[in-house]
């Protein structure tokens, strides 16, 4: 392959014979791997500081992908749509789902609706899923969305014709750990429960289980539980602690909150980052965002903090009225979770990697605050 003017090429080849990897059998040796044998390294997306490489082993990959619900009922004569950035752990599920259970694997081109029109599996970011118009998808039978706070809407819509599947789980549980199917009229719009093999603990500041229903950090065991950072010791002790339930194994940090329901599933409430104080008040975002997303109209809906005392809010589609949106949150909710600002637009832009891309929405609502001449409280 050519290689352009500022790129490298690296030749497998020439890894393989690296000293620096002196586990790796010479090519043309047979080699079966094992369970605890590294089988690929993710790197996250950096959003809070320079991206890590999560250690993938073959233990974890499998554990997911070759039981349900992870394998989403991937089978041969399935199709199954590769809509994902490669650079995304979720890409593996498509990927490696599809090859490792006989299904085909479906690569789209430049449209994602074109590739959603024509496969039976969908996996995707919410935000991603919210772009499709899922009328002309009906021929999906499973899809599954992660990575991101799921509007109640779009889980409404899409299970209304296909088996949906909300879930959860950062890189470093192996793309998911917990996942259930979701219908409309469903009390609760939860993560689910714990994959096979896996755990979740919802501890408090001590490490202690909280009680049934009411919230905390959720811990991640089980064999989703990755064999820590590439390089990066300290980072690894700080993430990934001894399991003091099940001594032998190891535990996960993920940093999001969330509670049991009395039905055994796990509700999510959005990043332990996402727990702002606004004019010394504790404010949950996504409970914001969720008040927004029930406003006539609205699709999805994100909640920012702008400074220590305003919070900033985006809506989508363009024709969501800003005024009920405000109206829905005043009504709700305390006065201190009102935002200062709600903008609405066609799309709420995505990151490479198919998220909400906050930061550029943090701009968006800088500049019209400048624009405009805004003044805030």
């Amino acid at each position: 392959m050519p290689v352009a003017e500022g790129q490298t090429l690296i030749s497998i080849e020439d890894v393989m014979k690296d000293d620096a990897l002196p586990t790796m059998p010479p090519l043309g040796e047979q080699y079966k791997a094992q369970p605890d044998d590294l089988c690929m390294i993710l790197f996250t997306s950096g959003t809070t500081g320079v991206p890590n490489g999560v250690q993938v082993t073959h233990k974890n990959l499998c554990n997911i992908l070759q039981t349900g619900p992870g394998d989403l009922g991937m089978r041969p004569g399935l199709r199954v749509g590769q809509i994902l950035s490669i650079a995304f752990d979720m890409a593996a599920w498509e990927t490696l789902g599809a090859i490792s259970n006989g299904a085909t694997l479906v690569i789209r081109g430049k449209s994602i609706q074109e590739t959603a029109e024509k496969v039976d599996v969908l996996i995707a970011t919410p935000s991603i899923l919210n772009s499709l118009d899922h009328s002309r998808c009906q021929q999906v039978q499973t899809a599954a969305v992660a990575g991101e706070p799921c509007p109640r809407p779009l889980a409404d819509a899409w299970s209304s014709f296909c088996r949906f599947y909300n879930s959860c789980g950062p890189t470093e549980t192996t793309i998911i750990n917990t996942a259930e199917p979701h219908y409309p009229g469903k009390e609760v719009l939860s993560i689910g429960r714990p994959t096979p093999n896996n755990t979740v603990y919802v501890l408090d500041e001590n490490l202690r289980p909280v009680a049934i229903g009411e919230k905390g950090e959720m811990w991640a065991g089980g064999d989703c539980v990755t064999a820590g950072y590439l390089a990066n010791p300290e980072l690894t002790l700080d993430r990934y602690r001894p399991d003091p339930f099940r001594p032998g194994h190891m535990m996960f940090r993920t940093k999001d909150l969330g509670r049991w329901t009395n039905t055994g599933e796990l509700e999510h409430f959005g990043r332990v980052d996402d727990l702002v104080k606004i004019r010394g008040f504790r404010v949950e975002l996504d409970g914001v965002s969720n008040t927004l997303e029930a406003t006539e109209g609205c699709d999805q809906a994100v909640t920012l903090k702008f400074d220590s005392r305003n919070l900033v809010a985006f809506v989508s589609p363009a024709n969501v009225s800003t005024e009920d949106a405000a109206q829905s949150v005043k009504d709700k909710l305390p006065y201190y979770c009102s935002p200062t600002l709600i903008l609405a637009m066609d799309e709420l832009p995505r990151t490479p990697r198919g998220k909400l891309d906050k930061r550029l929405l943090l701009k968006l609502a800088q500049d019209h605050i400048d624009a405009q001449g805004v003044e805030l409280n």
